[in-house]
């Protein structure tokens, strides 16, 4: 079994004496050399710093990413570049050290996060004056040039009270304040962010694009690295939630943009004694949905308590897999002789979205090739009823009735599948591939679909949509034909979208997300990404 990586540790919280009010403070001596030659220096640096985080901030994170190689050749990163502090040279971790030689430069900006380099130090360096710039800049997207130009120029003959390194803005809000806590968290400047490209074992792209979504989901991420699976001390053999467990260690503990062999996911997935899901262990092409589905069921039987939620119950369960994916619908059935209301309740993993019946009505339409959206896939399944005939215990008969479903819970995360394959049994059975063309929003409005949105008037349904907001997280994608085809996968991290093709990452843009053909899709709710 392999050696298992070390998780970077927290810092240690060293005791530094604090300087006296009105002391100037830098990063490191280096920078102090650079900011206190002249005044001009100072200002010109500053000027070229807010520029490079307009870049990395404002403009498409693609930019920052992209440098130049020995050859002349545009190359785009998925490590941090350094973005030089003394000219507008954009180079990798490679090719840094040879241009402050030949440049005599000694300071940098990772492309990513926006923190500072010094490359005698070789390290990032906290300088308090560019550290606020960059605070700033991420939390509110704006400077307070008055301020730091008086911090930046405050040479030892200009003193400053030391309440002046505060803006009243800071200096009054209270560390209990959302809005203030928001704007004033950054994300580490060195941290591994899971961009790595898992290998191709024979036909296995299916369970890739699911394990990607899965890497780069920030609810499975945090319970992993957080220990909510000691694998350590798990008494199981071959048990996959102990080698998602080190899936995430490998992916997030290191930064590596090597291809991973994702071994003990595919010996644990090869032995499993699931008969629903013995058909997907072959080395034909699969399922996505279906691995899916397998997945998230064994990883709730390894983290929960071991029972399955049985179909009509409302069996909940607190493991990550419940926490992550699992919502509640409510089918109502109106008797329409007495009026009658019966409703019942059941959860749910993913929701499927039938597209065969709504492309049919679109070819009838005259639309040769059928486009839908989302929305009206999830109207068809959610908003609209349909005509029924069940046994009312009121009228103790057979009555006609309509039958509408809704969400009456709503999960974190939400897994839609959009039926793609269609399957017919009969004297020949066939398979084919439904190629419409569904539209997909990159931040999905799902109040009309719920229970409480169908009653709520415009005021209620204006803050009720705002906890119904949810921002698209990650896109599976099948290409081709039914039994030749290959699934590709987008996922977001950050703001910046990567895809993901085997071993193979690259960045992509949101245009390049969007005139995707989803088969899965995965939806965070706003409040948590």
């Amino acid at each position: 079994m392999s050696a298992r990586p070390t998780t970077p540790m927290s810092p240690k919280t060293a005791k530094v004496k604090s300087p006296l009010p009105g002391t100037p403070v830098f990063g490191c001596e280096h920078i102090q050399r650079l900011f206190t030659q002249s005044t001009e220096g100072i200002t010109q640096c500053v000027h070229h710093y807010k520029m490079i985080l307009k870049n990395i901030f404002e403009q498409t994170p693609v930019v920052p990413q992209t440098f130049k190689n020995s050859d002349g050749q545009v190359m785009t990163s998925l490590t941090s570049n350094y973005l030089c502090l003394q000219c507008s040279t954009i180079v990798n971790e490679d090719d840094r050290l040879k241009h402050g030689t030949k440049k005599q430069h000694r300071f940098y900006v990772d492309s990513r996060s926006g923190a500072l380099y010094c490359q005698i130090c070789d390290d990032l360096v906290w300088d308090p004056t560019l550290e606020e710039l960059r605070v700033r800049k991420m939390g509110t997207g704006t400077f307070s040039s008055n301020y730091l130009t008086n911090m930046l120029i405050n040479l030892p003959d200009r003193k400053r009270k030391h309440d002046e390194m505060f803006s009243d803005g800071v200096k009054d809000s209270s560390a209990s304040n959302p809005g203030y806590i928001s704007n004033n968290t950054t994300t580490a400047s060195c941290k591994a962010n899971g961009l790595r490209g898992i290998y191709n074992a024979g036909a296995t792209c299916y369970q890739n694009v699911v394990l990607q979504s899965f890497l780069h989901n920030p609810l499975l991420r945090n319970f992993y690295l957080s220990d909510g699976h000691q694998s350590t001390d798990c008494q199981l053999t071959n048990c996959l939630s102990c080698a998602m467990d080190d899936m995430f260690q490998d992916f997030y503990a290191v930064e590596n943009t090597n291809g991973f062999t994702a071994a003990s996911i595919l010996s644990g997935f090869w032995i499993s004694e699931k008969k629903a899901f013995e058909n997907l262990v072959t080395t034909k092409e699969q399922d996505a949905h279906e691995f899916f589905q397998f997945l998230a069921e064994e990883l709730h039987e390894r983290n929960g308590d071991g029972k399955r939620p049985e179909t009509g119950s409302e069996h909940t369960c607190n493991c990550i897999i419940h926490q992550t994916f699992y919502g509640k619908l409510q089918t109502g059935t109106t008797c329409q002789n007495c009026g009658g209301v019966t409703n019942a309740v059941q959860s749910f993993l993913d929701l499927s979205l039938g597209l065969e019946n709504l492309s049919h009505k679109r070819k009838k339409g005259g639309q040769k090739v059928p486009s839908l959206t989302l929305q009206e896939c999830l109207d068809e399944e959610y908003v609209k009823s349909d005509k029924c005939e069940y046994r009312c215990h009121n009228c103790s008969s057979m009555q006609q009735a309509k039958r509408a479903t809704s969400i009456k819970r709503l999960p974190n995360v939400l897994a839609i599948q959009l039926k793609r394959f269609e399957y017919k049994q009969g004297r020949h059975d066939r398979a084919s591939k439904i190629e419409t063309v569904v539209n997909f929003p990159l931040q999905l409005n799902m109040l009309p679909y719920t229970t409480r949105g169908r009653g709520a008037d415009s005021k209620d349904a204006f803050d009720l949509g705002r906890s119904c907001t949810y921002d698209l997280l990650s896109v599976v994608v099948h290409v081709g034909e039914i039994d030749t085809g290959h699934y590709v996968s987008y996922c977001r991290v950050g703001d910046q979208w990567f895809k993901f093709n085997d071993h193979k990452v690259e960045m992509a843009s949101k245009s390049d997300v969007m005139s995707a053909q989803p088969y899965l899709l995965f939806y965070i709710i706003r409040s948590l990404s």
